[in-house]
């Protein structure tokens, strides 16, 4: 099966500390509904809230995100689907979807040789 990452984004700063319980609750019930749909969840984190984040360009190292904006990536996950198709449909029933906040689906690079 082909594996996607999956970033999460919410508003700023996306404090994992700070999600509210029907948010929680969702996402202890996300696992079961990944596997309903025939994908499996491979790995995920949250990141630490925006406001400890370090950018660097260059030689150049800055406090906070690269972007100024209202929403800022709050972790990411690893799923394995048989296609984009569920991946899509894995990464409409995230929470943050339906919190205020988005995900973003990207296909993982494999190399031509594996």
């Amino acid at each position: 099966m082909a594996q996607y990452g999956i970033l999460v984004y919410g508003p700023a700063p996306a404090d994992p500390m700070e999600i509210p319980a029907e948010y929680e609750k969702a996402l202890e019930t996300y696992p079961a509904q990944v596997a309903e749909l025939g994908a499996t969840p491979v790995t995920g984190f949250a990141f630490q809230p925006s406001t400890t984040a370090t950018s660097v360009r260059g030689d150049v190292v800055s406090d906070g995100t690269f972007h100024s904006t209202n929403e800022v990536v709050s972790g990411f996950f690893v799923i394995e689907a048989p296609n984009l198709d569920v991946a899509l449909k894995v990464a409409k029933l995230n929470p943050a979807t339906q919190h205020g906040g988005g995900v973003e689906v990207r296909p993982l690079f494999v190399p031509p040789d594996e």
